[in-house]
């Protein structure tokens, strides 16, 4: 299969997510296209539909962003331009913290949109509901870990747990798993 992303960090998470499964990384010749879409699955399919008409193979996609109750849950699909269109992840975190108040709500969403050359599609959602750190800690994950206290671990954040501590918990692990047991039944 095709990931629709040239992104090691990316390519490495979904190889230890979907272990058993051949992954590619998105060719260098094919297109990236621009993430217009309103939702998760609107951009995962906008992305995994390209990657399986440019490479005629499988190709799959997610998209996934941060939501803030005291922020009527937003940044959602504009997590990643939370700050601004070219904002650093440093930047996005910190308009975060000064607008989520500490122990307020926080949740991951991530949607995979699995797309074949023939047209065929299915979405995978995952979630990982949390509230905000009082302060930052850890030193693993990256983008919000550090201030996303998931309920399953209150006394760590995203980026104090180890990688199959999160991948356990994650929206990106749940959304995952959905979608390997439903490359599962195909297989069978």
């Amino acid at each position: 299969m095709i990931l629709a992303t040239r992104n090691a960090h990316k390519l490495r998470e979904f190889e230890r997510l979907l272990p058993g499964h051949a992954i590619e990384p998105l060719p260098a010749d094919a297109p990236t296209p621009e993430e217009t879409g309103d939702t998760y699955a609107a951009n995962a399919l906008i992305k995994a539909r390209s990657a399986a008409q440019a490479t005629k193979r499988p190709a799959f996609a997610d998209d996934s962003g941060i939501e803030a109750e005291a922020l009527d849950w937003a940044p959602g699909v504009r997590t990643a331009r939370f700050a601004g269109e070219h904002a650093t992840d440093e930047e996005n975190l910190a308009k975060l913290e000064r607008q989520a108040p500490a122990h307020s709500r926080l949740r991951y969403v991530c949607v995979i949109a699995y797309v074949t050359p023939d047209g065929e599609e299915h979405l995978f959602e995952g979630r990982c509901e949390g509230t905000r750190a009082r302060q930052r800690s850890g030193e693993r994950g990256f983008g919000y870990d550090p201030i996303f206290v998931p309920d399953e671990h209150p006394t760590a954040t995203m980026a104090d747990l180890r990688d199959d501590e999160k991948d356990a918990i994650s929206h990106r692990g749940a959304a995952a798993r959905a979608f390997a047991a439903f490359l599962g039944l195909r297989a069978d």
